[in-house]
């Protein structure tokens, strides 16, 4: 599978608003499922494919996906290996492709939280290095 993540849209052939069941013929059988029920009494579907670095979320009736965490540094993102990059590049490059907004919290694990949310996508640091993106559609 192409290791790109494309805003908004998804990763590689991997598409948002896709069934958990065409996300698993592209991806392969998961390593993990884990359903979690929420306070809406809705339920969200998790698959970790640990070897991939990716863990896609699927909510709703229908269950279709929704939010994907990327955490393999091969992936790219607007062209560019992200992981290899600093958080000041990172937030050069979205705000090169229009993505000015942005929101930036220490989360209570210790993780740098750096959010553009006109985007959908938070980069998670562990002091100066990524260690995870999460696209949303």
């Amino acid at each position: 599978m192409e290791q790109n993540i494309i805003i908004k849209q998804g990763i590689g052939d991997i598409r948002f608003d896709m069934p958990v069941e065409e996300a698993v013929a592209i991806m392969g059988t998961p390593d993990e499922v884990e359903e979690i029920d929420n306070a809406a009494d809705e339920t969200t579907t998790v698959l970790r494919y640990l070897d991939e670095g990716v863990t896609l979320f699927f909510e709703g009736e229908n269950p279709c996906l929704q939010c994907i965490d990327v955490d393999n540094e091969d992936y790219t993102m607007l062209g560019e290996q992200v992981f290899d990059l600093s958080e000041k590049e990172i937030v050069q490059l979205m705000v090169r492709n229009k993505y000015c907004e942005q929101d930036i919290e220490d989360e209570l694990w210790g993780e740098r939280r750096v959010s553009f949310g006109e985007a959908n996508v938070d980069f998670f640091f562990d002091g100066d290095e990524l260690v995870s993106i999460s696209i949303g559609k």
